[in-house]
């Protein structure tokens, strides 16, 4: 025990060492962000750190050391790089291009969502606008989203993720692919049912409509029946329209109890959900880069190569400046091989100074990056 606390003793002593060296080396970092500030040079150079970790791994003796001294060195890298990020932000009250703003919806105010009357979006919709805006529908998340991009709809309502299946990829390229702004989030609880003609039976049913994820959500309900024939439409509401319109009394739709009463459809049987706090998050879009002055989220995305250490440095801003970081998604570059965009929301005000430092970091070591919306959220 003597030899080991002798050993632990050494340790602590090296350590002390260790401490103050890298506080000498911080502030040296600091005298970096000021020259850099002076002739305008951005924080990462990546050729400078290439040729440090190069130099540095030479002198370590073993393998094992070398990329040891390699990982403790991107580290303390990441780290001066944090910390310089963090003085150039102090001077600015930057919000990234984005307009505090005021929400006025009236009756002219025009909001466009997928699907038809009884979709779960309309119900969104109402949750979120109330029932007194002009609102219209659309067939596809392409067309609601280039309705709000042309200036048709003032505002669009879009499901974006599910609470047992996730999210909604597609909605994910569309809020990449166009410039439109996320200014609010709409939380609703999802109620399947099983709709059918009056007077139809179980037993009579050989095939049933629904969106994909509406199959997925009652999955344990569809495997007691497995013989029917499940068929994926773009929408729940669309799905009880065509039980109505084709007058088939071997079909059915799985869709909210709203369906049901607009379509005129019986409800066989209620609540399939396999799980019972079921609920599906909406964004609301719009075209302007604008905010609530008291938005408490933050998305973004931005394109990473798939490369060793690169996703950690990018989530080290959130750690840095006490951010909580929500949600990440990944989704491959259509075209390009092992290439990534990443979706991140987090906790935070675009007049926030942690906020800025982190963002102003994110920005300078990604490609294509790109504020989705800062914004509050309603459940209902």
């Amino acid at each position: 025990m003597e030899d080991l606390k002798k050993l632990r003793d050494e340790i602590d002593r090296i350590d002390e060492k260790i401490v103050g060296l890298f506080e000498e080396r911080m502030k040296v970092s600091e005298s970096v962000a000021a020259y850099k500030r002076g002739v305008g040079k951005a924080v990462q150079d990546k050729k400078r750190e290439d040729e440090k970790i190069a130099k540095v791994t030479e002198l370590a003796t073993t393998e094992f050391n070398r990329q040891g001294i390699e990982s403790l060195y991107r580290h303390i890298m990441s780290i001066s790089r944090m910390l310089q990020y963090q003085r150039l932000a102090t001077e600015t009250t930057e919000t990234f291009g984005f307009a505090p703003y005021i929400p006025d919806f009236s009756p002219a105010t025009r909001v466009v969502y997928t699907g038809v009357p009884g979709a779960y979006a309309q119900q969104a919709l109402e949750g979120y606008f109330g029932e007194s805006v002009e609102s219209f529908h659309v067939q596809t998340f392409g067309d609601a989203v280039e309705a709000v991009n042309s200036g048709e709809a003032d505002y669009g309502v879009l499901p974006i993720e599910n609470s047992s299946t996730g999210g909604v990829m597609d909605v994910y390229d569309l809020l990449e692919a166009y410039h439109n702004h996320i200014v609010g989030e709409y939380i609703l609880k999802v109620e399947h049912a099983l709709l059918a003609l009056p007077g139809t039976k179980l037993e009579d049913i050989h095939t049933v409509y629904s969106h994909p994820q509406g199959l997925m959500q009652c999955g344990r309900f569809l495997d007691e029946h497995r013989d029917w024939h499940q068929v994926s439409l773009q929408n729940t509401a669309e799905a009880a329209k065509k039980v109505r319109d084709d007058k088939d009394p071997g079909q059915a739709a799985i869709a909210s109890m709203q369906a049901a009463k607009n379509f005129g459809l019986e409800v066989l049987k209620p609540c399939l959900n396999d799980i019972d706090n079921n609920s599906t998050r909406f964004v609301i879009i719009t075209h302007p880069r604008v905010f609530e002055q008291q938005a408490d989220k933050i998305s973004i995305c931005f394109e990473l190569p798939h490369t060793s250490g690169t996703l950690y440095n990018i989530l080290a801003h959130f750690i840095f400046n006490g951010l909580n970081m929500s949600k990440i998604e990944s989704r491959p570059i259509k075209g390009q091989k092992w290439q990534y965009r990443f979706f991140i929301d987090f906790t935070g005000n675009l007049q926030e100074q942690t906020v800025r430092n982190a963002l102003h970091g994110i920005r300078s070591e990604t490609e294509h990056f790109r504020i989705l919306g800062n914004y509050t959220g309603v459940e209902s």
